[in-house]
């Protein structure tokens, strides 16, 4: 690749984007070699649908996703195996190229304006902005139009770059199907929260929005960490929703007041509980500076037990304990928290449990938990609110032609 006159010595965009069309093929070619077809194969029967079908669209995704995201055995991608494998070695500029693919973004966008070769996406999931180019030449993004809507998968050019360059396939929409794309992006951002972390704005004003809504509570219950029978903590949510509700109708004016009423899910939505809560003895529901509103099962039990550690004779309790260590989905806050309100007992409750005559929770007690709870410490915490953007918020505000 010719050299540029860039103060990074990058290549021109359009170079670049001519030169990915090329390397993708050849990665492509190798993600589909003999030496990973059994992963491969078992990646696409997992894609195909309980018939064991497989359209070309699901295809063509499930291996753009295995060559760029998918680990292998030893924690590697298949591009970063390419990458370090092909001979002649790349140019440092192309393997930087191809090792910036690996930051994937799925979105929904919608098509803002053309842009010489390229096409201004605006994502709905994290309401920024993608100057979008596609390696099949600028024919490929030609029938699109401002206004119109599209999911797709799309990865840096270069990471010293600001422009993209969409993996895989297009799906194209008109723009009457916002609204229902709409529907579609909110379920995304609830199955994976860690979205807004790509728009630090929306975070900052997430955890703005969380602070405050945990003053509240603890405003009103005087802590943020309520132990109660499930039926008892479905009043307590359905009391201090009410508060919030009535508190915001308050901080807005008269019309804006009014269209609030109705909107949005009712109080016995939110206070309702999942069934294998509302099925627990006991329930903690926790307003946690960082993670946010939670609910645990089961916690008096546990609080019991630190509170009276000879209570450790009773196998039940050691095993709901060992349950907590062991459930990925338990955070390592919850068991912190069972130690900050009887740091007393934390020692006697833990020699219990591992079998270890000589831990103590100040020496050991976070080697234990890293260890047991790898995946939270890799990740940052997230406030239990969801921020959208605005254009979001005006298309989900808009009735779908379908259902008018």
């Amino acid at each position: 690749m010719g050299q540029s006159d860039s103060p990074t010595g990058v290549p021109p965009v359009e170079q670049l984007v001519t030169r990915s069309g090329d390397l993708k093929s050849e990665l492509v070619a190798f993600a589909q070699s003999p030496r990973f077809a059994r992963r491969l194969e078992a990646l696409l029967d997992e894609a195909a649908d309980r018939l064991g079908s497989l359209d070309e669209t699901t295809a063509i995704h499930a291996i753009d996703y295995f060559a760029l995201q998918h680990r292998l055995a030893d924690g590697s991608t298949v591009v970063e195996r390419f990458v370090s494998r092909r001979r002649p070695p790349l140019p440092e500029d192309e393997r930087a190229m191809l090792l910036g693919w690996r930051d994937v973004i799925e979105g929904i966008f919608e098509v803002w304006q053309r842009d010489r070769g390229a096409v201004v996406l605006h994502n709905l999931l994290d309401d920024l902005v993608y100057r979008t180019h596609s390696t099949m030449g600028r024919r490929a993004l030609g029938k699109l139009r401002k206004g119109m809507f599209v999911a797709a998968r799309v990865v840096p050019v270069h990471p010293a770059t600001d422009d993209w360059l969409v993996s895989g396939n297009l799906a194209v929409y008109p723009s009457g199907a916002g609204p229902e794309l709409a529907q579609a992006a909110v379920q995304a951002l609830t199955a994976d929260p860690q979205l807004l972390l790509r728009n630090p704005d929306l975070l900052r004003r997430a955890r703005e929005m969380e602070a405050e809504a945990r003053a509240d509570f603890i405003g009103l219950f005087g802590t943020d960490l309520l132990v109660l029978e499930p039926r008892q903590a479905q009043e307590r949510l359905r009391e201090y929703h009410r508060h919030r509700q009535e508190k915001i109708r308050t901080e807005l004016d008269g019309e804006a007041s009014e269209q609030t009423q109705g909107n949005g899910p009712s109080l016995d939505e939110l206070s309702s509980l999942p069934q294998d809560l509302r099925d627990a003895e006991t329930l903690a529901v926790i307003y946690d500076e960082s993670e946010g509103l939670c609910y645990y099962a089961d916690f008096g039990h546990l609080d019991a037990l630190f509170a009276d550690p000879a209570l450790a004779r009773d196998r039940t309790r050691l095993a709901r304990l060992r349950e907590y260590l062991d459930d990925d989905s338990v955070s390592p806050m919850v068991i912190r928290r069972l130690v900050q309100r009887h740091p007393g007992g934390a020692d006697a409750v833990f020699r219990a449990l591992l079998r270890k005559p000589a831990f103590t929770w100040e020496r050991d007690g976070e080697a234990l938990l890293r260890r047991r709870k790898k995946s939270h410490y890799a990740r940052e915490p997230l406030p239990s609110i969801t921020l959208v953007g605005d254009r979001l918020a005006e298309l989900l505000r808009t009735e779908s032609p379908s259902t008018s």
